[in-house]
């Protein structure tokens, strides 16, 4: 029987939802706003499985507030679109990611860069105009039009639904921290469902990929499936002597905690290391390589609503899309599991269309 949970606003919804930091969901009806004149809703047709998922439904960051619905990787069809609508028409196949608002008039949303806005509203776990915005793990969802994405009608919606995570979380600090330049050294961090996706952003910029991962026997698939140069086992202390200031950056897309020291070892002179993962646990910051070696460490969120749109043509264009399992709704409880497990190649996608009696 779902759980429900039904305010003032008109239409009825139907979901997944996590109640408690067990973080296992089950199904929940609630409500969502009528379309307005700026609005676009979509029927969702898949929706990625984030780790920050996980971490949330397990309030792993403190901050989440029960019942929650997850899921920012939406691909959906537009339903319905308001009358100031002209961007977008129903039968559109279009994408939702990680924000669904922001004020619209800071010095960060004017630039562009919606998603350092001050007031930004999450897709899912926010509040928003007296209830909490609820995610893609869902039949239905209605949005602003400023954030609502085209989808590349050449890129499979399955597969490109985890790029408006995954793709835009590794593609923005890699635009903005100079990390394109072709015949670079570019390491990544971590092969899951960032890592794999930078990979393929680095062979696209012309970069030579070296993949850096505690795990030997993903060696293979990094360089024969995902095209990556080389491959270095980062508990092997002699493969990490001989990569020692070969890198020019590294995208650390590792979400487990781990030290960054052995990576900034990797770095060349004017070396650049950008972390993504989000630990649970603050990271050390050893200064010393970094003042010896004019080496920097970074951070990135996402992306803002225009270069979302340009990653997603970017992957248009060069046909990237990420490396999924398909999964029915009802298996989310055993896809989240082997997520915490890192037992997934490389991105569960909720093939939500065909798993909700109603649609």
């Amino acid at each position: 029987m779902a759980k429900s949970y039904e305010t003032e606003l008109p239409l009825k919804a139907c979901g997944w939802a996590g109640t408690d930091t067990s973080g296992t969901l089950s199904p929940f009806n609630f409500s969502r706003r009528e379309n307005g004149d700026d609005d676009v809703t979509l029927k969702i047709l898949f929706c990625g499985v984030c780790h920050s998922d996980l971490h949330t439904l397990k309030n792993d960051w403190g901050f989440t507030t029960y019942p929650v619905v997850p899921g920012h990787e939406i691909v959906g069809e537009v339903t319905k679109i308001g009358n100031n609508v002209k961007n977008f028409k129903v039968g559109d196949k279009v994408g939702v990611g990680v924000m669904v608002e922001s004020c619209q008039t800071c010095e960060n949303c004017q630039q562009d860069l919606e998603n350092y806005c001050p007031k930004l509203v999450f897709t899912y776990n926010s509040p928003y105009n007296g209830t909490r915005t609820y995610g893609g793990y869902s039949d239905f969802v209605v949005v602003h039009q400023r954030y609502v994405l085209q989808f590349p009608a050449n890129l499979p919606l399955d597969a490109g639904a985890p790029l408006l995570c995954a793709g835009i979380t590794v593609y923005s600090p890699m635009k903005y921290y100079g990390m394109t330049e072709p015949g670079k050294h570019l390491g990544v961090a971590g092969l899951g469902g960032l890592g794999h996706v930078a990979i393929k952003f680095g062979k696209a910029f012309g970069l030579k990929v070296t993949v850096i991962s505690t795990s030997p026997n993903k060696k293979s698939e990094a360089i024969d499936k995902l095209g990556a140069d080389s491959f270095i086992v980062s508990n092997d202390p002699e493969q990490m002597k001989a990569a020692t200031g070969t890198i020019d950056y590294i995208i650390d897309t590792i979400s487990a905690d781990h030290s960054v020291l052995p990576l900034l070892g990797l770095l060349k002179l004017n070396g650049k290391l950008v972390t993504v993962g989000l630990p649970s646990k603050p990271l050390e910051l050893p200064v010393f390589p970094l003042v010896a070696g004019r080496k920097l460490i970074g951070g990135s969120n996402f992306g803002g609503i225009k270069e979302t749109q340009e990653m997603l043509d970017f992957c248009g264009k060069h046909n990237i899309t990420a490396d999924i399992e398909l999964i029915k709704m009802d298996q989310i409880n055993t896809a989240m599991e082997r997520l915490s497990k890192a037992d997934v190649k490389y991105r569960f996608v909720i093939d939500v269309a065909n798993s909700f009696s109603s649609l």
